[in-house]
């Protein structure tokens, strides 16, 4: 059993990040807790909403009923990058060259890194936002789709239609596919390479008991981790129509106990499974062999991470129960 450096802090947790080894913790309330040299706080928005890492800049990015986006550095330091007066900014991307995306209402918008922003209205809420791996490209997920407008450029807009309430979005590492979580219990994706026809465009993963509130890709792309099932449903991604015909991998499998968060190792195809109990699952996809990261808990777990160095994993609960798993050992 490796060993698990526990921290207990008060009501929901819903972000667990490294930056470098330094883990963080952002606080429902609005606070980021990290353990540097003893246990230190930010305080960032009043009322947390979402929070993402940002690897390229190494700071995370937090929002919230404030209508305020911040940076937070590897120091605790916050760093005001947007505000939005009197309204809730549900989610955030981190995107290139420091860009950051949000969506607030109907508006998703996008900040660059010299403080231009510009933003796009949709005809409905933007649910959740997420960056092309090349390009200044945000993707709005909303009521009925998903749109993609190039932020950067006046390309036109390119709409994806598919029926039904679009929660999360993510692009595959390559670009070639784009996946989001829906309101009912389903991941659905689109096909974004080449001309294919409209029947091809469309993947539909559904089956799921639950909805899918946390996904990961695998290092290179091969691989969709998704929560929603009382396993880690992995879809393969490897072929040219991604997981099309092909069943996924149940990773994990435990009776009728909901998988609530799962995050891949930043190099290996290692998966950290979270479960509504609290307990964590490492699994090695190659030979789908387990270990036991985590006793189970007092709350579900809501976010993990994995360090730097990839021997360390942060984890994050709705009941304030957070900490990190060492596996260097």
């Amino acid at each position: 059993m490796p060993t698990v450096a526990p921290l207990d802090l008060e009501g929901h947790v819903l972000g667990a990040h490294f930056l470098g080894d330094i883990p963080f913790f952002a606080s429902a309330a609005g606070t980021l807790h990290r353990l540097d040299m003893g246990h230190k706080v930010t305080e960032a928005n009043d009322g947390m909403l979402a929070s993402v890492i940002d690897p390229l800049t190494n700071t995370i990015i937090t929002s919230g009923e404030d209508g305020k986006v911040f940076r937070i550095a590897a120091d605790g330091s916050a760093t005001l990058v947007a505000e939005e007066p009197r309204k809730w900014i549900t989610a955030i991307a981190a995107g290139p060259s420091g860009a950051v995306g949000y969506a607030a209402g109907k508006v998703a918008t996008v900040v660059t890194s010299d403080g231009k922003s510009r933003s796009f209205t949709e005809q409905r809420s933007v649910e959740g936002v997420a960056f092309a791996p090349k390009g200044l490209r945000l993707a709005a997920s909303r009521y009925n789709g998903v749109t993609l407008h190039w932020a950067g450029t006046n390309g036109a807009p390119l709409d994806l239609e598919w029926k039904g309430a679009h929660t999360l979005v993510t692009f595959s590492p390559d670009g070639r596919f784009l996946v989001t979580a829906m309101q009912e219990n389903a991941l659905h994706g689109w096909k974004l390479d080449g001309k294919p026809t409209e029947e091809m465009r469309h993947m539909r993963m559904s089956g799921y008991p639950a909805k899918v509130k946390s996904v990961s890709w695998s290092p290179k792309g091969k691989w969709l981790a998704s929560s929603g099932a009382p396993a880690a449903i992995v879809w393969p991604f490897s072929a040219k129509d991604g997981p099309m015909g092909k069943a996924p991998l149940e990773l994990g499998t435990r009776a009728n106990i909901l998988v609530t968060s799962v995050e891949f190792h930043s190099t290996d195809e290692v998966l950290a499974i979270g479960f509504i109990d609290g307990m964590i699952l490492g699994v090695r996809l190659a030979d789908q062999k387990e270990a036991l990261l985590r006793r189970p808990g007092k709350g579900a777990i809501t976010s993990l991470s994995w360090s730097k160095s990839g021997k360390l994993l942060a984890f994050a609960s709705e009941a304030g129960d957070c900490g990190v798993v060492d596996i260097s050992g």
